[in-house]
């Protein structure tokens, strides 16, 4: 199995039970919560991975360097 297989695979049973814990109510906002549960973590390992060196971790994520910083203050990873 690849590793987006596996990560797919995790976040469809993190969703269902997510959804199967809600125990009646209804659920708000799924797309926010999943966007910020998975972004923090993606951000802090890419980073290490990068050695802290915004350029490269921008360069990794395909996104621009300054949305990354934009990121990491939101997180407060900066």
């Amino acid at each position: 199995m690849s590793s987006s297989s596996e990560l797919h695979d995790c976040v469809r049973r993190a969703l269902n039970r997510y959804f199967r814990d809600l125990d009646g109510q209804a659920p708000h906002a799924v797309y926010d919560m999943l966007m910020r549960s998975v972004e923090q973590p993606m951000l802090e390992v890419v980073m290490k991975q990068a050695d802290g060196n915004q350029t490269v971790a921008a360069e990794i994520l395909g996104i621009s360097r300054g949305t990354l910083r934009r990121k990491l203050a939101d997180y407060g990873l900066s």
